[in-house]
């Protein structure tokens, strides 16, 4: 565990003393940071293909930061936690944001679960609160007490489930579901997620003022940036509200046409996560009949499921289901969704 103070005038780099394999990660990157390059390397996740390798300059990394910290308000000496590895962008942006700002960072060896006492205990400090957090859902969903504690969350990933949103509505903090990928150098919208305080949290993404976003002719977001004048033309199809809010509905790459319907598979997903206690997606088969039959894939052993309960359409009912007994995983976690 590192404790790392950007707020000071001076930061020596050269005085982290790293004891395992995820300390020397943060020690490496920063060592590159205020290196005289003045570029970086990132990679993709490899959730929807293979990773790619994407070159970034560092003045549009600080650009990134900084959009973050306006749209949240972050200020000189806020505590900050990164709790994610360094390899993805996420992590490494949790990193430059404290830089840029002048946060102090406490640095964690990633994990599903966080306790706010063994941090205390690890750097030998009595903090009742972090300023700002950035998890997945899984860290969440496991770690809910110190969720609690956390002024300013946000959480990128994979969508939250219902079951979650409901358990972060008793507390009164700011949490944010983000839309985010490498090559806008993590997030460029938020969705805040409803709570006591902020009961009527407007259920949509909201883009940065830095960005813009339309639409292509498949209804899919397009992004234009601050980086450069960079566009990034995604696979995600959305809806779009107005000039800077948007609802994402899912991936174009995903969707099943079956008979003629077109079902997405992340909308069924989401109505049967109450139903499957276990990991599992939704895909599709080739069918002489429907062209693309609806598949459900579930990890572990097989077991019967009911979904009489579901609000699911006649369309969306799964023609099949499948059981494996582990899902194959990109490095960040994330599923590879297998075809059929």
């Amino acid at each position: 565990m590192l404790y790392l103070d950007f707020s000071q005038p001076i930061f020596d780099v050269n005085s982290i003393q790293s004891t395992n394999e995820f300390e020397q990660s943060v020690k490496d990157f920063l060592v590159e940071w205020f290196s005289d390059s003045e570029i970086m390397i990132a990679h993709t996740s490899g959730s929807t293909g293979t990773p790619k390798e994407i070159i970034l300059t560092k003045e549009n990394m600080r650009k990134s930061a900084n959009m973050t910290g306006k749209y949240l308000q972050l200020e000189k000496e806020n505590l900050a936690l990164l709790a994610m590895p360094v390899t993805y962008i996420a992590g490494k942006l949790m990193l430059v944001r404290a830089v840029e700002i002048g946060l102090k960072l406490i640095c964690i060896q990633p994990t599903s679960h966080i306790s706010l006492d063994e941090i205390n205990h690890g750097i030998s400090q009595d903090f009742t609160s972090i300023d700002f957090v950035a998890l997945t859902p899984m860290q969440v969903e496991n770690s809910l007490k110190f969720v609690s504690k956390c002024k300013k969350l946000i959480i990128g990933g994979a969508p939250l489930s219902d079951k979650v949103k409901q358990e972060l509505y008793a507390f009164d903090n700011e949490v944010y579901e983000t839309y985010a990928m490498t090559e806008t150098i993590t997030h460029i919208a938020f969705k805040q997620v409803a709570n006591k305080k902020y009961p009527n949290a407007e259920q949509v993404f909201e883009a940065f003022d830095e960005v813009t976003i339309s639409q292509d002719n498949r209804g899919c977001l397009v992004i234009d940036t601050p980086y450069d004048g960079l566009q990034v033309v995604t696979n995600d199809i959305v809806e779009i509200i107005d000039s800077r809010k948007f609802n994402w509905i899912g991936r174009a790459d995903n969707v099943i046409n079956s008979g003629g319907i077109k079902l997405f598979p992340e909308q069924i997903e989401e109505k049967l996560k109450p139903f499957i206690n276990t990991e599992f997606y939704i895909t599709s088969k080739l069918d002489e009949l429907l062209g693309q039959k609806l598949i459900l894939i579930v990890e572990g052993e097989e077991r019967s499921l009911n979904f009489s309960s579901t609000n699911l359409t006649k369309y969306q009912y799964p023609k099949e289901i499948i059981f494996i007994d582990k899902f194959s995983r990109t490095e960040s976690g994330k599923i590879k969704r297998q075809k059929f």
